[in-house]
């Protein structure tokens, strides 16, 4: 799956993530299906801003300012949260939207432009991002603040970091940029979804081979060497990851609300007890004491102030390490820049580096979930082709995710699938709605991308297939994908090479052609986590310039190729970074490469065997002997399936 633009993406018609197995306990709907029924048309917001202005008024604010983020910067979020949606009647998952005493304008990218235009109403500006000659919010809302204007947020949706530059230039314009921590939309929203409150679930060393103790030992070493009074944990991913559990609190996210503080001596848990069944309880013992989930703000000013009121003079000095997305609101509460040191977080490092039990699960998950996806392309062709029936891009969506489902270990999908035909497919972000989807036409490309939560790791992969006869240009455009695709897998590089520096061997291909894709090439991937990890990536964000990939990793391989209204092609595998052996080390360096998990078969209709090399042809017959070993005794009593998977993995 590509990862979003922005980097972080919420969820607006989020509901509760929903697993199918006993491992969670939460509600027994399909998410998938919840996600897609999304009403177009629009809201009248003439109350709600009303509302709000009165309390802005009351407030001597301004100009109020509601990111789609929640308090923890995911990338999808709970109901509960979705405030801007509320606000302006638009649904879109990446949007931010800004209010004055007169005017609202709302800023989305080029995803949801159709979307916005029909779900704001008459009180609302659209501001399309990315287009020439239209202020970015940021701008629409500095150009408005002479005169000493008040601009407000909610602090706890905001980094600290970008609350800095945005108030530096407020401050220029002659205005104010205050944090409210009263947040106004909730104040006025109303029948506001609850809290979720889905029970937490262990993940046993079986699946996550490490314990949390050592995990957190690990840490406090990384604080010793820092110098560090703590580190206070707010990604969600993170807290999961290092106590070893796992909750239903966000869609397509094993993860719970929650915050943590590690410091040498202690380590806490801030969550909603209730929320604990007894084995994860007896799962974190004493060595985690438990607080409630709104108490961290005062916990952490009370430690702060400790600090500073120490007798040892070196403690006073000392910081708290926060991630460098963490909220403007933690920041504020610790004691602000004198107190706080904002970092790339040591617990999203090391997340991102899998232990063996980690890596052997992605391996196992990935064989499951590949003959899954051979099955489903097996009846999707059969259906299309031999019995000409009519489906939509939902309904083989819908498809995939129950045949996901009969695997062990499924708890859900890791994403939304993207389920497209034909011009479709050329939509990078693309997903289909019920009602307003094409149906799938057996004479034009056909691309999915989609993933699931395993109890033993999470999927990514992306096929582009053809059911008929491709144009000249079609099979080009994807033997050239797949090319790059292999080069990048195939590289063997030094220890210390980013995905930044490896990026143009995905490109290359394309490149010679004078043709190239808008997205980056690959991005991390969690243990049954979220499917978009940092620190790493492959592509020319410069963050992936920041962090060497590293034995462990684990990464999408996904070039691609779109033409505007007519096809798209996406070839997405996982891979895992291991060391090599090489004739040489120059430099007496490590030297890496990668190890391919996705278990599903290429295309062969879409391939045009005169661009490919005697290398590459051997590569993609091993691949396919692969698959078919790895996943052929899936089928041993479906013969339509094991009959299409002997076609597709027949040497070339």
């Amino acid at each position: 799956m590509l990862l979003p633009r922005p980097l972080v993406r919420t969820h607006a018609t989020a509901v509760a993530y929903v697993a199918r197995k006993p491992f969670l306990t939460c509600r027994a709907f399909h998410a998938s299906a919840a996600l897609r029924a999304i009403d177009m048309s629009k809201v009248d917001t003439t109350e709600r801003l009303a509302e709000l202005r009165k309390l802005m008024k009351e407030r001597n604010v301004d100009i109020y300012m509601v990111p789609s983020e929640d308090s923890h910067q995911s990338e999808y979020i709970a109901p509960c949260d979705a405030r801007r949606a509320y606000i302006s009647g638009f649904t879109g998952s990446a949007g931010y939207a800004v209010i004055t005493h007169d005017k609202a304008a709302l800023s989305t990218d080029g995803r949801y432009f159709n979307q916005a235009e029909k779900q704001l109403d008459g009180n609302w500006e659209l501001l399309k991002q990315g287009i020439q000659d239209v202020p970015t919010i940021q701008e629409w809302t500095v150009e408005r603040v002479e005169g000493g204007k008040v601009v407000a947020v909610d602090p706890s949706v905001v980094t600290a970091v970008d609350a800095r530059k945005l108030a530096d230039k407020i401050k220029k314009r002659g205005g104010e940029y205050k944090a409210v921590d009263e947040n106004l939309v909730d104040a006025v929203w109303k029948d506001r979804p609850s809290r979720p409150s889905e029970k937490v679930i262990v993940q046993p060393m079986d699946f996550s081979g490490k314990s949390f103790e050592d995990k957190i030992s690990d840490l406090r070493k990384e604080l010793e060497k820092r110098k560090s009074l703590g580190f206070v944990v707010s990604m969600l991913d993170e807290i999961a990851w290092l106590f070893n559990i796992r909750g239903s609190d966000i869609p397509y996210n094993p993860v719970l609300f929650s915050y943590a503080v590690i410091t040498p001596t202690a380590a806490t848990l801030y969550v909603d007890a209730s929320k604990l069944p007894q084995d994860v309880k007896n799962h974190l013992g004493d060595k985690v004491e438990i607080r409630p989930y709104e108490a961290i703000f005062e916990d952490v000013a009370a430690l702060s102030k400790a600090s500073l009121e120490a007798k040892d003079e070196s403690e006073t000095k000392k910081k708290f390490l926060t991630s460098n997305r963490a909220s403007w609101a933690l920041n504020k509460a610790l004691g602000g820049e004198d107190k706080v040191e904002e970092v790339r977080s040591p617990v999203g490092d090391a997340k991102a580096v899998k232990n063996e039990v980690e890596l052997e699960g992605m391996r196992q998950c990935h064989i499951r979930d590949g003959a899954a996806l051979s099955e489903y392309f097996a009846w999707l062709e059969d259906q299309l082709v031999n019995k000409k029936a009519t489906l939509d891009e939902v309904d083989g969506a819908d498809k995939l995710e129950s045949i996901r489902s009969k695997h062990n270990g499924f708890m859900g999908l890791s994403f939304d699938t993207i389920s497209s035909t034909g011009a479709n497919a050329a939509v990078i972000h693309y997903k289909p709605e019920k009602g307003e989807c094409a149906v799938i036409d057996p004479k034009a490309i056909y691309l999915c991308d989609s993933g699931a939560q395993y109890q033993d790791g999470t999927t990514d992969t992306t096929r582009t297939l053809h059911f008929g006869e491709p144009t000249e240009m079609e099979r080009k455009a994807y033997t050239l994908v797949l090319k790059g695709n292999i080069a990048l897998e195939r590289i063997k590089f030094p220890k210390g090479t980013t995905g930044f520096a490896i990026d143009a061997l995905a490109r290359q291909f394309l490149w010679a052609e004078g043709l190239d894709y808008r997205h980056g090439t690959g991005h991390g991937v969690g243990s049954f986590l979220n499917v978009h990890e940092g620190p790493i990536g492959i592509g020319t964000r410069v963050q992936y310039s920041e962090v060497a990939l590293a034995v462990g990793n684990v990464i999408s391989d996904e070039p691609g190729y779109y033409e505007d209204g007519k096809f798209g092609i996406r070839i997405e595998n996982m891979i895992m970074v291991k060391e090599i052996e090489t004739k040489h080390q120059f430099g007496d360096k490590p030297y890496l490469g990668f190890e391919h998990v996705t278990m599903t078969p290429h295309c062969r209709n879409l391939v045009d065997m005169s661009l490919l090399t005697e290398d590459e042809k051997k590569f993609i017959n091993d691949y396919h002997k692969e698959v078919y070993e790895k996943t052929s005794e899936y089928f041993k009593n479906d013969p339509l399936t094991l009959k299409w998977l002997k076609r597709e993995t027949a040497p070339y």
